[in-house]
């Protein structure tokens, strides 16, 4: 993948999905395993949230970190309020992994993190559920498309190489 040495995910923030006032610095995350995926509650791809909450469940305390991020940019699947979707999130998948305000993922409007993954690998979300793994030191490492389930055993290998790396 081609690399803008001068840049990487730490540089990036959110406002909190949860809390307005909140601000998820990427920056904490230094040293950390990163899943980054753009997400939707109306999406045939929505029960992978019990994926992604369980894998956050499993490997958080190893130091990998599940970032969602909602986008209503495909189909419109994700058109609710903040607080809708985070009632949804909870309501329906005990979500606890972290998730940022609504975003724009592709396009001319799209957040920072997303204009630079798509410098970085050549890939912008083609649908809800497209995954970016970013490495501990704020690195993409790997992409999957949203037909890969949070658990595949590809992402997963690919979590506990990297969760055993020495920073």
């Amino acid at each position: 993948m081609a690399k803008d040495s001068k840049k990487n995910a730490h540089q990036f923030s959110f406002t909190a999905l949860n809390d307005a006032s909140k601000t998820i610095k990427l920056s904490d995350y230094d040293g950390k395993v990163i899943m980054i995926v753009n997400t939707a509650s109306k999406c045939g791809f929505t029960p992978q949230y019990a994926f992604l909450e369980k894998l956050w469940r499993e490997y958080k305390d190893r130091g990998l970190v599940i970032l969602g991020i909602p986008s209503n940019d495909f189909a419109e699947q994700e058109p609710g309020s903040e607080k809708q979707i985070q009632e949804f999130c909870q309501k329906n998948y005990n979500v606890t992994f972290p998730m940022t305000s609504k975003q724009h993922v592709v396009g001319e409007n799209a957040n920072p993190l997303h204009r630079w993954l798509y410098l970085e690998t050549g890939v912008e979300p083609k649908w809800n559920f497209q995954k970016f793994i970013i490495d501990k030191n704020g690195d993409v490492i790997g992409e999957f498309p949203s037909t890969t389930a949070p658990d595949n055993r590809e992402i997963v290998k690919l979590i506990e190489r990297e969760l055993a790396v020495e920073v």
